[in-house]
């Protein structure tokens, strides 16, 4: 009986379990996430606070060592990532609120997700947290700059997208600082992947509801804006591996470059589209989140075939 109950539990604890789990209650019972919407800022500068607490301090240090991985992890995510899907939405997008969802997305931080799962792929880990770091510094300018570039029409402040990022980006990266402090990490180290977790879920939960008419009604949105994102995650990801394999990337630098390319912070563009654009804005980001997942959980079986086939 014991084992059953600890399997459950092991199965309800899941990162995978609970983000698909958010996505099919977004369906389900999708009436509720409107009252959640107020909300959903404060959710996720609660879960950025816990999840920025992955990039370690000495990691960063020596200072001198940080300007190449911050520039290779700043290229890949914003202007490699961001030109493949932003052409493609372009094109394929039928309402300006929909394509705004995809410059959000292009505009968000590489997600903190890039760190273990570069553990994971045995890639270089201390790579991957000089990539994110330097996306995360580097999204406090990026981001405001590409919205506005592309909000023709919308009444948007400079000032005001500025004001955000450091809300939601520079604030927790901060106070995560604090909490890296040994006497308090030890009880924040217990928690802070099942916050992460939930927080994503229930800011995930929150765009599938508010726009379940769309998934159950318009499955032509659900189709491109898929093609879009399998575009720039499988697609791009594999493309640049057999790239860099050519010329002579060892393994543990590529993967983590992959990683850096191809994630992003899909609860952060969640709600940062919601805020500015609206509800309809929030559909390629919810998507975004199922495709990551997917897209780490190949990586992850490929990892597993090949290391039992060598």
């Amino acid at each position: 009986m014991n084992q059953l109950v600890n399997f459950i539990f092991k199965i309800i604890l899941n990162r995978n379990f609970i983000l698909v789990f958010s996505v099919i209650m977004g369906l389900s019972f999708g009436d509720y996430a409107h009252s959640i919407k107020d909300y959903t800022i404060y959710i996720l500068v609660i879960t950025m606070v816990f999840s920025t607490t992955g990039i370690d301090s000495k990691a960063l240090l020596p200072i001198k060592k940080l300007f190449k991985p911050m520039l290779v992890g700043t290229i890949l995510n914003y202007f490699v990532f961001g030109t493949i899907v932003l052409v493609l939405a372009w094109f394929l997008m039928p309402t300006k609120e929909l394509f705004m969802g995809f410059v959000v997305i292009v505009a968000a931080p590489p997600g903190v997700a890039v760190i273990p799962f570069a553990g994971i792929l045995k890639g270089d880990i201390e790579y991957s947290i000089l990539g994110v770091f330097g996306g995360f510094l580097a999204s406090i300018i990026i981001a405001p700059a590409i919205i506005k570039i592309f909000s023709n029409g919308v009444s948007l402040s400079a000032w005001s997208l500025f004001i955000l990022m450091m809300k939601l980006v520079f604030v927790p990266l901060i106070v995560s600082r604090f909490l890296l402090y040994k006497p308090i990490f030890k009880y924040v180290s217990k928690i802070r992947g099942k916050a992460v977790d939930w927080g994503f879920a229930i800011i995930i939960f929150t765009a599938v509801g508010m726009n379940r008419d769309v998934f159950f009604s318009n499955p032509k949105i659900l189709i491109l804006s898929s093609i879009v994102l399998l575009s720039a995650t499988f697609g791009m990801g594999t493309l640049f591996e057999i790239l860099s394999r050519r010329r002579g990337k060892i393994y543990e630098r590529n993967i983590t470059q992959v990683l850096l390319l191809t994630i992003k912070s899909s609860g952060f563009s969640v709600v940062t589209a919601m805020t500015l654009f609206g509800k309809e804005a929030a559909i390629p980001s919810a998507i975004l989140a199922v495709i990551v997942l997917l897209y780490l959980l190949y990586l992850s079986i490929r990892l597993e075939i090949k290391s039992k086939k060598s």
